[in-house]
Formats: C-alpha cells, sequence, structure tokens
C-alpha cells in the first residue's frame, strides 16, 4: 500500500506546492479543501483545476479531492475575509492591519475535520497517515495557529480524544521558510513529476481580493475572467517569491481598470518592498 498523506489543500500556492512535494515522494494524498464562505472562492475552483491538470498528466498518481461546504458559518465570522465582512487591507503582509484577515479559530476547524479523516483513513487500512499542511515562516508572523506551539497543542488533544490517535502524525516540511523557498521546492517536484511549471501556478490562487474583469480577444470574442491584485499582503508576499526566483508569475494580474502586465506588477511590488524595508531599517535604528 502506498504511503497515505491527508492534505488541506486551500488553492493557493504553499498547499499546492505541498501536493507535488508529497507526490514526488510517493505518496497517495486525499485533498480536502474548504468552503467557508470565503470571498476568494476562486481557490477553490484553482484547487479542482489544479487536480485535474495533475491526474491528466501523471494519470499514475493516486490522487483524491473533495470540497467540504461549512454552510452558514460565515455569516457568524468576524473578518475581512469572508463575505459580508470589510474590505481585505492593502500593505506588506507583515503589517499590523494584516490581521483583519484572520478568520477566528480557521485552522482549528479544518483541523479536527482533517484530523477525523486521516484516522478514519488509517483505522480502515490498517496503517499510518500523515497529516500534510503547507504552513511556512512568515505565517506565524500573522495567525496565531500556525505557530509549531499550536500545532502542537492541537496534536496532543488529538491524541487524548481519540483511541488510535498515534497513528496520525503531522508533516509540515515548510514551517521554518519562506515562500520563496516554498516555490524552489515546486520548480524541483514539477521537474521531478514531468508537470509544467507555468501550467501548475497558474491554477493556483493566493490574492485575498481576486476581481473579474471581461477580456476582448483579437477576434472580436470576449470572456469575463478572474484576475489576482497585487496590492494585499498576501500577493506582495507570493509576487516577491516569483520576483526572487527570477521567474513571471504565470497567474492574470489586474488593477480596478483592468489586466496589467508581469513588468507592471514586478515594478509596483519591488517599490513597495524596497520602501518598507527602507522603513523597518530606519525604526530598527
Amino acid at each position: 500500500m502506498n504511503k497515505q498523506a491527508v492534505l488541506s489543500l486551500s488553492g493557493g500556492l504553499d498547499s499546492s506546492t505541498l501536493l507535488l512535494h508529497l507526490l514526488s515522494r510517493g505518496y497517495e494524498c486525499t485533498c480536502i479543501s474548504f468552503d467557508y464562505g470565503q470571498k476568494h472562492k476562486i481557490e477553490l475552483e484553482r484547487a479542482q483545476q489544479l487536480v485535474e491538470y495533475i491526474t491528466n498528466t501523471k494519470p499514475d498518481v493516486k490522487l483524491n479531492h473533495q470540497i467540504i461546504k461549512l454552510d452558514g458559518l460565515s455569516q457568524l465570522l468576524n473578518s475581512t475575509l469572508v463575505e459580508g465582512g470589510q474590505e481585505v487591507p492593502d500593505g506588506h503582509y507583515t503589517e499590523e492591519t494584516q490581521k483583519q484577515t484572520v478568520v477566528p479559530n480557521r485552522n482549528k476547524i479544518f483541523s479536527s475535520i482533517i484530523q477525523a479523516i486521516a484516522l478514519s483513513i488509517a483505522n480502515k487500512n490498517n496503517c499510518e497517515v500523515k497529516i500534510a499542511l503547507g504552513i511556512h515562516a512568515g505565517d506565524a508572523t500573522v495567525y496565531c495557529d500556525c505557530k509549531q506551539e499550536f500545532r502542537d497543542a492541537d496534536y496532543n488533544a488529538f491524541i487524548l480524544g481519540n483511541w488510535d490517535a498515534e497513528k496520525i502524525t503531522y508533516y509540515t516540511p515548510y514551517i521554518d521558510v519562506m515562500k520563496y523557498d516554498i516555490l524552489q521546492d515546486g520548480e524541483l517536484c514539477c521537474q521531478q513529476l514531468g508537470l509544467d511549471f507555468n501550467e501548475v501556478y497558474k491554477r493556483t490562487n493566493t490574492s485575498y481580493k481576486p476581481m473579474k474583469h471581461v477580456v476582448i480577444y483579437d477576434d472580436g470574442s470576449s470572456e469575463e475572467l478572474w484576475f489576482a491584485d497585487f496590492t494585499s499582503g498576501s500577493s506582495i508576499e507570493r509576487i516577491e517569491a516569483f520576483i526572487k526566483l527570477g521567474k513571471p508569475d504565470p497567474t492574470n494580474y489586474a488593477d480596478d481598470f483592468g489586466p496589467v502586465t508581469w513588468e507592471f506588477v514586478k515594478e509596483c511590488v519591488s517599490s513597495l518592498l524596497q520602501k518598507y524595508e527602507t522603513q523597518t531599517t530606519s525604526i530598527s535604528s
């Protein structure tokens, strides 16, 4: 039997890369995505598109994907990320304003469901199962439920509350690195799996402020497409990683007026990062 992993697949860059990471190491993956009333629901479409691309390109991989709907939850939550919440703030992802993008207890809610699924797989097949999470060092600056202390406490509660829970362990290979390092791993995994880097990452969404624009083609036809913003913290962090990697981001970017080029996005974010670094250096000195 293949090695078993249950992955929380958000449709973002980190968890999507972790899926490649697991597949390249021979894991059979059960991927769980959550519809909790998030504004950026396009991430669920991206997760499905990525799974379809991988399974069509590599039919030998063992990969299951399911979206779990948490109906009614968003109406009871206070966060800029859920439907009905205030506007998602712009700015660097380490700024104080980014705490507005916290969804109360989100990872604990997801964790309980994923733990139940992983333990069910373990007991049904009498095997060990890893729960894989794409959390990284940058997450912990904003999201308390991405810190190792939380993960340890959550796992201890799981062990105390379930028979045979010792069959389940956590796998968080990116917890001590940044998004650039994750992207580097993704590039390597694409090579190992025989997947196209651009085809993979255009099927991911990191933007918390995605938008739709109508694109008119040369033949006169038109199509409404999703675009990512390049001013909110999550997008800036992603763009910074691609800049450092020296590759253009294959996702589509836009502002309120319409689509923009990668060179424009790169220039805007580079300027913002330089300004932020200057301010940080000035404060520290």
